[in-house]
């Protein structure tokens, strides 16, 4: 028999967003802060720039989207909110140990153990959304929870740079057994710590009852739909499915890029501190993330009252057109000044798009499967943008140009390459949204 369950008032609603929230913001702290310490560990370790790109994306990625599946699947009938705890704790243990090995190969092994607890957040967290919010306010939800986005990778470029600063200005510290620890290595630790407190937040959290659970007449809201008619079922709709996940995993290489190498660009073309231009990207990341997420979703719904159906898909396909020239341009600037003002553009699209896509994608999808869909979207986005977005700009920089000062040639071509595709894909699939629009609304 199905627990029986209240409907969540809006209190419980907003503290589960809230706590969902800080979650996402740490997640995002601790993947990115490596983009503040891409010089130091490239000296420490002595590695190239494409050997760097795979310790920030693919080390990170390996185990983040192969295991995203299976815990999506597990969302689906288990408690999301307990899958969210332990994942939290495990990857703060993990952000730490990033700053106590001596290798690349230990640092590559710590990468994956974060990717692997920070697989257990997405998913869990945007099926448990769905069931606390109403279809209406699900968007502007699903936006408020992509704030973590820009919120925790400003933060990364802000703590990291001040943390950084700090320990590189003092004595070194030493600790029994490990030893000396850099100041790049005390900045791992420092923002693994805060893990611990998400985690006592995360306890009185209460799990939602589910809604929207596909054949309900014939199963329970915990019935596990076969993995093979999962599967069926986006191949069926691979039109709307197809779409979704090419557009934003075109999008999602090219902003792990810029997250990755931006700011390494500024300190290369123009000698800048990091401690001093990495606080200033992350001021501006926040701002331009926070605006572009929220201008996403109040446009998103400006199209629908404007009576376009396919509003959210729409909305993907616009900021791939728009984030064309000035993802391109911004690289190329001529001084730090106008590098750190161009970029503006580039992060407001880059975080416009995001909640919109996910509240499109669990609007057409059955309650049973979309913890895993939204783990397969994870999949693509994050194999493709984080596994290989900062590997192909150090590849682009390593053998295209071959140049370390190129780094700024590899951003503009990618971003030359990346847009233009999303759009495209996005486009392709828009009648194919509003048909599986069709199909939700008869299934509700």
């Amino acid at each position: 028999m199905p627990q029986k369950s209240h409907p969540p008032t809006t209190t419980t609603a907003n503290y589960a967003l809230f706590v969902l929230l800080l979650a996402y913001i740490l997640s995002f702290i601790d993947r990115n802060v490596m983009a503040v310490l891409v010089g130091p560990i490239r000296q420490d370790f002595n590695i190239s720039d494409t050997q760097f790109g795979l310790l920030h994306g693919l080390a990170f990625s390996i185990f983040y989207t192969i295991l995203g599946l299976p815990i999506g699947r597990m969302a689906d009938t288990k408690s999301r909110k307990w899958i969210i705890t332990i994942g939290v704790f495990f990857w703060g243990i993990m952000t730490i140990g990033c700053g106590l090995v001596k290798s690349f190969i230990g640092l590559f092994i710590m990468r994956m153990g974060v990717g692997v607890g920070e697989a257990a957040l997405s998913p869990p967290a945007h099926s448990m959304l769905t069931d606390y919010f109403t279809p209406k306010r699900l968007p502007l939800a699903l936006a408020i929870f992509t704030l973590g986005v820009p919120i925790g990778a400003g933060m990364a470029y802000m703590i990291g740079g001040w943390v950084f600063g700090y320990f590189a200005q003092n004595e070194a510290i030493v600790l029994p057994i490990v030893g000396q620890l850099q100041a790049w290595q005390m900045t791992f630790i420092a923002v693994g710590l805060p893990g611990f407190l998400v985690v006592l937040l995360l306890i009185p959290v209460r799990e939602p009852k589910r809604k929207g659970v596909l054949r309900i007449e014939e199963s329970t809201e915990n019935t596990q739909l076969p993995l093979k008619e999962v599967f069926e079922y986006l191949w069926e709709r691979k039109g709307v499915y197809g779409g979704i996940f090419i557009s934003i995993s075109c999008l999602s290489i090219f902003g792990y890029a810029i997250m990755s190498w931006y700011l390494e660009f500024m300190i290369r073309s123009f000698s800048v501190d990091r401690s001093v231009v990495g606080p200033q990207f992350g001021q501006l990341f926040i701002v331009a993330g926070i605006a572009g997420a929220l201008a996403g979703g109040w446009f998103a719904g400006f199209l629908q009252k404007k009576g376009y159906a396919d509003a959210n898909m729409r909305m993907i396909m616009i900021a791939a057109l728009l984030w064309c020239v000035p993802g391109v341009l911004a690289p190329l600037s001529p001084n730090s000044d106008v590098a750190l003002w161009a970029v503006f553009p580039s992060l407001f699209f880059l975080n416009s798009y995001v909640g919109v896509a996910l509240a499109g994608l669990q609007l057409i999808t059955p309650n049973q499967m979309r913890a895993q869909v939204s783990a397969i979207l994870l999949f693509f986005t994050n194999l493709l943008g984080l596994g290989l977005g900062p590997v192909i700009i150090g590849f682009f920089t390593d053998f295209v140009f071959g140049n370390d000062l190129a780094l700024r040639y590899s951003l503009a071509l990618l971003g030359a390459i990346a847009c233009p595709l999303a759009a495209i894909a996005a486009g392709r699939g828009l009648k194919h949204y509003r048909a599986a629009l069709v199909e939700a609304q008869a299934r509700a």
